[in-house]
């Protein structure tokens, strides 16, 4: 029988994270695939998701409702209190010889930890890396709860074994985001324009000029400050003067503070150098971000794909503190002068070389073979 491996793709950058891994294992004639959407993959306000990896050709097996209203803290817990009771109750329904579970949103701890209480194997993606805010907490914890591991660097494979992790079920295999920037790469011509495509709201951006991407989401250990800090880099890209495409930020403790700040600077400045968008499929974002100038903001995207197509990047504050990171990577910190100065300093730099520290463009063929032929196992101890 083949084995049955189920996917659980909770939100946006759940999603090009393993699509590449999705489309292996779908081509494959030994895996059958499960996906479970989940989360703010679900909801209109993140951008549907789900409605991308059905145009791409994917059958979704369930949808869990689970994100509880508020961004904050205490909404982040219940949310992944009630994620563990859906994705319970949804794993036995499925029954899965396998489960995978990407990165480290706290929507992954409870799918890390429904699966591992019912003796289901547990295979995670993109464990043993660094960053700031809860994340770090996440990720290592379902490092933990796992039976396999994908990581996306080798130095992320070392910290992993590092953890008391058996060295033979952890794999380095890059990361599979870096799999569309790969194809991006090999024809990266702006052929749409993203404001027919997607529409958006706010100023109109010319895709045959320069622009910049715009992607800045909470820190959750710094929610409080959310708005404050996306006023700063609204104040510095619009002083910047150079056009920009903006992305929505994502469903975590201080959304609601970066929402309400861009929405308020929208409404009392008129930001006409910038439009807004929900979101994007993968493979046009990664298009869009290849064309321009930079990418502003907190996003592991400035640091992953980025880094491979040769963008320039601001990374402003502390939300990415620690990750690796390539020579297109520009840190600065909450303040609009010093951001301004930034998106003016790494404009003005050009297309760089591509940067392979995340992956060579193979990860998704990687993760499906080692997914279809690994032995699973629940028991573990740690292995010094």
């Amino acid at each position: 029988m083949n084995r049955r491996v189920c996917v659980v793709i909770t939100a946006r950058p759940s999603y090009s994270r393993i699509r590449s891994a999705l489309q292996a294992i779908k081509d494959r004639g030994d895996i059958d695939l499960q996906i479970i959407v989940a989360g703010s993959a679900l909801l209109d306000r993140y951008g549907q998701v789900i409605d991308q990896i059905e145009q791409d050709g994917f059958n979704i097996d369930a949808r869990v409702y689970m994100v509880l209203e508020g961004e904050n803290p205490t909404s982040m817990a219940k949310t992944t209190g009630i994620g563990m009771l859906e994705l319970s109750t949804t794993f036995g329904n499925l029954s899965p010889d396998l489960v995978v579970t990407i990165a480290d949103r706290h929507e992954t701890l409870a799918t890390a930890t429904a699966a591992a209480f019912m003796n289901i194997p547990l295979a995670h993606v993109q464990g043993g890396e660094v960053s700031g805010s809860i994340d770090e907490k996440v990720r290592h914890a379902v490092t933990k709860l796992a039976d396999l591991h994908l990581t996306a660097t080798r130095l992320a494979r070392e910290r992993v074994i590092r953890m008391g992790e058996d060295p033979e079920v952890v794999h380095a295999c890059g990361c599979p985001s870096i799999d569309l920037a790969a194809e991006i790469l090999r024809n990266p011509a702006l052929d749409f324009d993203p404001i027919d495509r997607y529409g958006g709201v706010g100023g109109v951006v010319d895709p045959t000029a320069e622009y910049i991407v715009v992607m800045q989401h909470p820190v959750t250990t710094e929610y409080p400050t959310a708005r404050a800090h996306v006023e700063e880099t609204l104040h510095a890209v619009v002083e910047a003067g150079i056009p920009a495409y903006w992305f929505w930020p994502n469903v975590d403790a201080g959304s609601d503070g970066t929402s309400r700040g861009i929405r308020a600077f929208r409404e009392s400045h008129d930001p006409r150098v910038i439009r807004f968008f929900k979101n994007m499929s993968p493979t046009d974002f990664l298009r869009v971000l290849v064309n321009g100038r930079a990418i502003v903001g907190n996003s592991s995207v400035a640091i992953r794909e980025a880094s491979f197509l040769g963008t320039p990047a601001v990374n402003i504050g502390s939300r990415q503190e620690g990750r690796e990171r390539g020579q297109n990577v520009l840190d600065v910190g909450y303040d609009r002068e010093e951001i301004r100065s930034g998106i003016e300093k790494q404009a003005g730099r050009g297309r760089l070389d591509s940067d392979d520290l995340y992956g060579d463009g193979m990860a998704g063929p990687r993760i499906a073979e080692l997914l279809a032929t690994s032995p699973l196992s629940v028991e573990k101890k740690l292995s010094f």
